[in-house]
């Protein structure tokens, strides 16, 4: 078994990947270093929508990581493919409507990996878009919430 296959691969996704799972992302890798986990875990974001492969992260996004001090890295969209369903632990979605997109593109969800934020947090809601609210801090809170929700129902499996 090589290094990288002991490491927890996940992959949080939205609509266009230049808002909530990019922030998503970033927020995560940040809880993840800053407990001492890098190793064991293996993060990166992507959209359900084609028309968006290219576009940089959105600027509120990155506001809002700075106002809090998370370290991000500038990129581009990119779509989920059905490769990185196959090879990934967990596909974390934003909301409901990002569930049915990669289904859509990926096939039904037969291994399970297809979860929401949210739900890690207790909640049956979706994270804000804020494309659409212009609210990043909103959307900060759900993911911030639902991030640190995730990593307590990781950190058995992660130290293991």
């Amino acid at each position: 078994m090589t290094e990288d296959s002991r490491k927890i691969k996940i992959i949080f996704v939205c609509f266009a990947n230049v808002c909530r799972s990019t922030m998503a992302e970033f927020v995560f890798k940040n809880i993840v270093r800053r407990q001492g986990m890098e190793d064991r875990f293996d993060i990166s974001s992507a959209g359900v929508f084609e028309d968006s492969i290219g576009m940089e992260i959105h600027e509120g996004t990155k506001e809002v990581l700075e106002m809090y001090g998370i370290p991000y890295e500038n990129r581009t969209a990119r779509m989920l493919t059905k490769e990185e369903y196959d090879a990934a632990d967990m596909i974390v979605c934003m909301d409901k409507k990002n569930v049915a997109g990669v289904v859509s593109i990926c096939g039904p969800d037969t291994d399970g990996k297809i979860h929401t934020l949210l739900s890690f947090a207790g909640e049956a809601g979706d994270v804000p878009d804020p494309w659409y609210t212009d609210d990043f801090d909103e959307t900060y809170d759900k993911i911030i919430e639902g991030c640190r929700a995730l990593m307590e129902s990781l950190k058995t499996l992660a130290n293991a």
